[in-house]
């Protein structure tokens, strides 16, 4: 008897996105969720992957999502942190409400995608024992005394080569579809967003800070009120496996939890496939300034020296004349972005391009203000 092979699959709901000056309306498959952010509130109904509901998350009458504080025009001594680790909640608990439906159809894409993956290891072990069956017909003679066995296992064998053909066409297509239609207005400043995003990208260095600590400065005979422990990551464009879009995502890596994936409408914090969050766009505080940094490492070849100090430092600021190695540190100007939701994420980066940061930070608030 031929072998035959047939796979039904569900069909994976898309994302589609619509920016105007009325918010943001988010549609998900054909029957599927509807989620639209205005400034009465978000209006939320969900029908997918057998999870229907419908509430109604609202904001007092004449009440606007609080803005974040806007850039200020005064430098940051030192560092503007207490004395913390600076990390996010468990992935878990941050997702936003009304992003369910969008997480779910991500998750669906993923599950689908692994069970046609395991198919497919099973299809082509047994093509793999078809063929050995034919060669071992034709070593023992009786394939050359029964022609229909030879003739039966090129039709199994034709039959499985066609299903790995067809199993990996199907994985190819188990992907949520992002889709994005922006006003021109609102078009032109993402795009902003994109371009301004890439130079940030280019900076020589880029830093996780995972925590700040106070030091006492008379004591350690220092210029720095705050010991920063930070580690190098890295920026760029890069989206999720299970959802592909005509943007990609705004990718910061994050050294101590899930790295960050920014999308127009909402952040997916990403550990893997099964384990993230997504957060819609206007729930995010977004804040960029800058900081003085006393930098004992190279300082990069972006950054700019603001000043000078000591090693070792009186009390006014001057160099303690005691310690005989005493040598000069430069101060330099940093760009610094600090990401928080009242959900829980909690994520600060630096940057040697204090430049490239001020273009970013302006360009994603201008962005992100069509949506308070």
């Amino acid at each position: 008897m031929a072998w035959s092979y047939r796979k039904r699959i569900k069909v994976i709901p898309g994302v589609h996105l619509n920016f105007s000056k009325r918010g943001i309306s988010t549609s998900i498959g054909v029957k599927g969720a509807s989620i639209n952010f205005s400034k009465s509130g978000t209006t939320v109904n969900t029908n997918i992957l057998g999870f229907s509901n419908r509430y109604t998350l609202s904001s007092s009458p004449g009440s606007r999502p609080a803005a974040a504080p806007s850039f200020p025009e005064h430098p940051v001594h030192d560092h503007d942190l207490f004395d913390e680790n600076i990390f996010s909640a468990d992935i878990h608990e941050i997702t936003s409400q009304n992003m369910q439906g969008i997480k779910e159809a991500i998750i669906m894409a993923h599950q689908q995608r692994k069970e046609l993956a395991s198919d497919l290891r099973k299809i082509k072990r047994t093509l793999s024992v078809t063929k050995a069956k034919k060669v071992l017909s034709y070593v023992f003679l009786y394939g050359l005394i029964d022609k229909t066995i030879p003739q039966n296992s090129d039709r199994d064998i034709k039959a499985q080569q066609e299903a790995i053909r067809q199993t990996k066409k199907m994985i190819e297509k188990c992907y949520v579809n992002l889709e994005i239609d922006f006003d021109p207005e609102i078009r032109r400043k993402f795009e902003k967003v994109y371009e301004s995003f890439q130079k940030l990208t280019g900076s020589r260095k880029i830093w996780d800070i995972t925590s700040a600590h106070f030091q006492d400065r008379v004591a350690m005979r220092s210029s720095a009120s705050t010991i920063v422990n930070r580690r190098e990551v890295r920026f760029a464009l890069k989206s999720i496996p299970s959802l592909q879009s005509d943007y990609q995502a705004l990718y910061l890596k994050n050294a101590n939890g899930a790295d960050l994936y920014i999308y127009p409408a909402f952040i997916v914090m990403y550990t893997n496939e099964t384990s993230f969050a997504i957060i819609g766009i206007q729930e995010l505080n977004f804040q960029h300034t800058y900081t003085r940094f006393t930098e004992t490492s190279p300082v990069p070849g972006d950054s700019k020296i603001i000043g000078q100090t000591w090693a070792k430092v009186n009390k006014n600021g001057t160099r303690d004349k005691r310690f005989k190695s005493n040598y000069q540190i430069p101060v330099v100007r940093y760009g610094h972005i600090k990401l928080s939701t009242q959900t829980g994420l909690r994520e600060e980066y630096e940057f040697s391009n204090y430049e490239a940061t001020e273009e970013f930070g302006r360009a994603f608030r201008d962005f992100q203000s069509e949506f308070r």
